[in-house]
């Protein structure tokens, strides 16, 4: 298995990847504050028009973060639309191996008019979750990506199957941690749909995201203390309080002597 730079080498040097899903408008529909979210962030997700976005915005997107020198990630989802890629679809590996490599495929050819290559890979909404859980949905994305460039490096929660599958793979991962959700006693996300899943406090979800990387800790819903590594901290693009979100956090965590900087940058 490659080795992405470890992130904590000592207790002095603390850094860690400062990630947003981003380029999720579609047409004349705008989502986000992606100009200005670029400024904090160092790690960009961008939607391949699956689940948000469009061939105008994609190529919009590549440029506005490569005039920023945020690294460029394809963000593959579910193939909806109307449902913004977050409610699970029964398919079949196949169509998940498939539909990663058309969307990742995508993205790197409007990186590549650019000059630049793509850094990495992450799965978004239902899809994240669903290759969380399930093997077989993990196994697929990762032999996709790995069947694209080897070199990506493959963003999954920490702790879960996409991150094992990726690891068998051969594929160097990332292991992310959200500053705006909770999580449960496995590690899990909170879903959506239940009371206390987001995290509407800047300063709150500065100190647990400083907690996780300083740490390797977190605390469930449910008052667990969870073992978690963090090398990326994500924070969604699409949420109202994001910028709010992005800046504070950044602030957040260089005033607390952590380090924050794009995978495996030196």
């Amino acid at each position: 298995m490659k080795e992405l730079n470890r992130l904590q080498p000592s207790a002095t040097e603390w850094t860690v990847d400062l990630n947003s899903d981003l380029g999720e408008s579609f047409g004349h529909y705008v989502m986000g504050q992606d100009e200005a979210i670029l400024h904090h962030v160092t790690s960009a997700n961008i939607a391949c028009g699956f689940h948000g976005g469009d061939h105008n915005v994609m190529r919009r997107t590549v440029r506005l973060a490569v005039e920023q020198g945020v690294a460029l990630g394809a963000h593959p989802g579910l193939p909806d639309l109307l449902g913004f890629g977050r409610r699970s679809m029964a398919v079949e590996p196949e169509d998940v191996f498939n539909m990663t490599v058309y969307q990742v495929g995508a993205l790197q050819s409007f990186a590549a008019l650019e000059g630049k290559r793509l850094q990495h890979v992450k799965p978004h909404g239902a899809l994240y979750n669903m290759a969380g859980k399930e093997p077989a949905v993990a196994q697929a994305i990762a032999e996709a990506v790995a069947a694209v460039d080897k070199g990506l490096i493959l963003f999954g929660l920490a702790g879960s199957q996409l991150v094992k599958a990726g690891e068998k793979a051969g594929l160097r991962v990332a292991r992310e941690v959200f500053a705006d959700r909770t999580v449960q006693a496995d590690g899990s996300l909170t879903p959506r749909n239940r009371p206390g899943a987001c995290i509407e406090d800047p300063e709150q979800a500065v100190r647990r995201v400083v907690r996780m990387v300083k740490e390797g800790k977190v605390t469930a819903v449910d008052g667990t203390e969870v073992d978690i590594e963090a090398d990326t901290v994500c924070v969604h693009g699409d949420d109202p309080r994001a910028l709010a979100f992005a800046k504070g956090l950044r602030k957040g965590l260089e005033e607390q002597g952590i380090r924050v900087r794009r995978i495996g940058e030196r």
